[in-house]
C-alpha cells in the first residue's frame, strides 16, 4: 500500500506525517518556484554567463517546469539587458521577472524588456543604511515609494525586496514596510535573509510577524551561509509564504542561495507538497549550469551529486545486492529515475567487500573461486589505497588476470 512517506519512488520517515508534526503547518495550496540563478546565482564569485548561456539555462528551467525566472538585472550591462529581452522574446512559459534597484530608471529598463514582474531592492536595516549605504532613512523610503508606485503604473507585478531584513529590529522593519505599502506599492513582499543568519525557528517567526502587519503574499529569499537555506525556506513555506526563491544547485553570493533541487524534493517527499515540477529534469539542469558556470559541486551533493548513487561500502553493496533494483529505496531515500540521475551502481575501492568483487566478476562474465575472489578483493583494496580513489574496469581486469593466472 502506498503511503505519502513510501511510494515507488521514495521512502522517507513516516514521522514526517504524524499529526503531532504536521499540526500548525500552513502550506499555500499553490507554491511557486522563483528561480534566481541568472541573477543572484551569477553573483557567485567567478561566474559570468554569456547571453547564450542565460538563454540556454532559461530554456532548461522552463523544461523543468519552474514557475518564474528572474532573468537578470538590466541595469548591470547592455549584455544583461539583451539576455533578458531574448528570454522574454522566446516566450518559454514561466513568468519572467527582473531585479532592480528602487529607482525609476531601473523600472523603465524593466518595462522596455517586456517582463511580467520586477523585484525591487532597498536597504532596510538601520545599520546597513548607516554604514554600507550612508543613506538617511528618508532617502530609502522616498526611493522605494516613488519607484514602486511607478512600477504599478507601468503594470508590473512588483515584489518589494528589503535588504538585510533579518538583522533589523522587527518593529522598525515592519513600520518601514507598512509605509512603503501604504504610500508606494507592493504586490508581494520578499522575506530577505541577505546574510543567511536566520534559524529555521526564526524563519517561521519572520513569516508570522510579517503576516500580522502586511497583507500581501510573502516570498522567501534565504541564503545558506550557515547551511540553513533549505531548512529556512521550508520553515517559511510551512508558515504560509507562497513563493520560494532558489538557485540551481545553490549558486549565489558567498555560500549561495537555497538550492532548487533540495527544496523541491524535500517538499515533495517529506511534506507531500508537489509544486508541479518535472523532477526528472533536475539532474540535467544542474549539469548544464555547472558546465556553463565552471562550478564544481561535491560529488555527494544532495539530489544531483555525480556519485550520489555509487556504492563503494561492502555492507551497502550487500544490501543493494539483496534488495535489487525493485526494492532500491531500502538502500536509497529516493530512486535515481525520479531526478533523472544515472542508475545505481557498485564501484570498487578501499571500502569494497566480497560481494562487490562477485558482482563485478559476474558483470564481466568471469569466474573465480572463493579464495581467488578474496585475493582479488585484497588487491583491489591495496590498489585503491595507493591510488587514493576508485578503480576503473581496466584496473580491475588487470588484477583479476593477475590472480587467475596463478590457477594455470
Amino acid at each position: 500500500m502506498t503511503e505519502p512517506w513510501k511510494t515507488e519512488n521514495w521512502f522517507v520517515s513516516p514521522w514526517n506525517y504524524q499529526p503531532e508534526v504536521t499540526a500548525g503547518l500552513t502550506f499555500s495550496p499553490r507554491i511557486k518556484i522563483h528561480d534566481i540563478t541568472l541573477r543572484d546565482g551569477e553573483q557567485q564569485a567567478g561566474i559570468a554567463f554569456t547571453k547564450e548561456d542565460k538563454v540556454r539555462i532559461a530554456e532548461m528551467l522552463a523544461e523543468a517546469g519552474v514557475h518564474r525566472i528572474e532573468a537578470g538585472m538590466p541595469a548591470v550591462s547592455v549584455e544583461d539587458e539583451a539576455a533578458v529581452k531574448e528570454i522574454v522574446r522566446r516566450n518559454l512559459g514561466p513568468e519572467i521577472f527582473v531585479f532592480s534597484r528602487c529607482m525609476v530608471d531601473d523600472v523603465k529598463r524593466a518595462v522596455d524588456c517586456g517582463v511580467k514582474g520586477i523585484v525591487m531592492e532597498i536597504p532596510c536595516s538601520e545599520h546597513i543604511l548607516e554604514y554600507a549605504y550612508r543613506w538617511p532613512l528618508e532617502k530609502a523610503l522616498d526611493l522605494s515609494i516613488q519607484a514602486t508606485a511607478y512600477a504599478r503604473e507601468q503594470g508590473l507585478y512588483t515584489v518589494f525586496f528589503p535588504i538585510d531584513a533579518t538583522r533589523a529590529e522587527m518593529n522598525w522593519y515592519l513600520n518601514l514596510i507598512e509605509r512603503v505599502a501604504r504610500e508606494g506599492h507592493m504586490d508581494a513582499l520578499a522575506l530577505v535573509d541577505t546574510f543567511g543568519v536566520l534559524s529555521p525557528h526564526a524563519a517561521a517567526y519572520f513569516v508570522h510577524k510579517t503576516k500580522e502587519r502586511v497583507k500581501v503574499p510573502l516570498e522567501t529569499h534565504f541564503h545558506g551561509d550557515f547551511g540553513l537555506g533549505v531548512a529556512n525556506t521550508l520553515a517559511g513555506l510551512a508558515a504560509g509564504a507562497e513563493v520560494a526563491h532558489v538557485t540551481v544547485s545553490g549558486l549565489g553570493e558567498r555560500a549561495g542561495n537555497a538550492p532548487l533541487e533540495e527544496t523541491v524534493m524535500a517538499l515533495l517527499t517529506m511534506y507531500g507538497v508537489d509544486v508541479g515540477l518535472n523532477y526528472e529534469k533536475l539532474t540535467s539542469l544542474s549539469q548544464t549550469v555547472r558546465r556553463l558556470s565552471g562550478l564544481q559541486l561535491p560529488s555527494n551533493k544532495p539530489i544531483v551529486g555525480d556519485r550520489l548513487f555509487q556504492i563503494e561500502s561492502g555492507i551497502i553493496t550487500t544490501w543493494f545486492k539483496n534488495c535489487g533494483y525493485d526494492h532500491a529505496t531500502e538502500v536509497f531515500p529516493f530512486r535515481w529515475e525520479l531526478v533523472g540521475h544515472r542508475a545505481a551502481e557498485t564501484v570498487l575501492g578501499k571500502s569494497s567487500g566480497i560481494d562487490s568483487i562477485t558482482m563485478w566478476l559476474d558483470k564481466m562474465g568471469l569466474n573465480a573461486t572463493e579464495e581467488e575472489a578474496r585475493d582479488i578483493l585484497a588487491q583491489v583494496k591495496e590498489a585503491s589505497h595507493r591510488k587514493k580513489g576508485l578503480l576503473d574496469e581496466g584496473e580491475f581486469r588487470e588484477i583479476v588476470q593477475r590472480v587467475l593466472k596463478t590457477r594455470s
